[in-house]
């Protein structure tokens, strides 16, 4: 096995897939896809593929969520950082849903003026 395969084989074991996607965008890449906290790192262990762009985007929104409260583990205080992370992954995919769509009546009014 080469360089690169061993690289591979190695992101996809991380991943938890032979075909990941990102979750957002659908970026299908093993190269370019990465695991996101979605609560943050110190709120949880559930973990989204996403891409590097993606990765990006909700890790910089995670910076204006609550500071940590406690430096004990405190279930109510994760669960909320839990649902601020779905949130932002929501927001994210509510943006790409509205592009999907706008691209599909596009295409569909094409259709119609030029056959």
């Amino acid at each position: 096995m080469n360089d690169k395969e061993a690289r591979k084989q190695k992101r996809l074991e991380t991943l938890g897939s032979n075909y990941p996607t990102c979750i957002i965008c659908g970026e299908d890449s093993w190269e370019c896809l990465e695991q996101h906290h979605i609560a943050g790192q110190h709120y949880g262990d559930d973990l989204c593929n996403v891409c590097r762009n993606c990765h990006r985007k909700l890790s910089d929104s995670q910076y204006d969520h609550p500071k940590k409260i406690s430096a004990e583990n405190i279930t109510l205080e994760n669960i909320g950082h839990l649902l601020i992370g779905l949130a932002d992954f929501f927001e994210l995919l509510v943006e790409r849903l509205k592009e999907y769509g706008q691209y599909l009546i596009q295409s569909a009014q094409d259709r119609l003026h030029y056959g």
